[in-house]
């Protein structure tokens, strides 16, 4: 595979991340402190210089796993999980058809990178500006995305305001993915390409 195809890869592998988070936090309430924030980070990476660095602080490596749970021949193939992607893509490519909702996000993310200056990017005060960031300007786009899982942890204010940053991180990542050219029917027609590269790079 080329360095283009890699790169592509990586991105997919940003989206798969973030949404693995969104169902472990719906079902049992937990999330991987370091992968949390490699994913908030990614948002906040709005002028990359190369697409790695938008995952400079994230180790992809459960990204990478679900790509090949969820399209190889695995028997661990989750339903929401899947539901979560297409939706996650389905939103991307009507937030890319609307110039003025790219713009307000763009503002509202500066603002929220200001912040950081004096909060750690976990921080409840940041996850809650960036999870508004999500209900404002990304999930009235289009179909709302369902999330499933326990109650009691969907519940919990914390647990929503990450759900929400994670969906819009997995946005961002998607965002990436299309700018390197990725479309639905690479998944498909060189699914085999993509689950081995994806599986080269756990090694990695």
């Amino acid at each position: 595979m080329s360095q283009q195809d890699r790169l592509r890869i990586m991105a997919f592998a940003g989206i798969c991340q973030a949404v693995h988070q969104v169902r472990e936090i719906a079902r049992h309430g937990q999330s991987d402190t370091d992968m949390l924030k490699g994913s908030v980070q990614s948002i906040l990476v709005t002028d990359p210089q190369s697409p790695e660095e938008v995952f400079a602080d994230s180790d992809l490596s459960e990204g990478y796993q679900v790509i090949v749970d969820q399209l190889g021949d695995s028997q661990r193939k989750d339903v929401d999980l899947t539901r979560y992607l297409v939706g996650v893509l389905a939103l991307e490519r009507k937030l890319a058809k609307k110039p003025a909702a790219m713009n307000t996000l763009a503002e509202r993310l500066t603002q929220v990178k200001r912040q950081t200056a004096h909060f750690d990017v976990t921080d409840e005060q940041v996850l809650s500006n960036l999870a508004s960031v999500y209900s404002d300007v990304i999930s009235p786009l289009g179909a709302r995305i369902q999330v499933v899982g326990t109650p009691m942890q969907l519940q919990q204010t914390q647990n929503q305001y990450k759900i929400r940053t994670l969906l819009l991180a997995a946005v961002r990542a998607a965002v990436l993915w299309r700018q390197l050219g990725g479309k639905r029917r690479h998944l498909v027609l060189s699914r085999k390409a993509v689950v081995q590269t994806a599986a080269q790079a756990i090694k990695n």
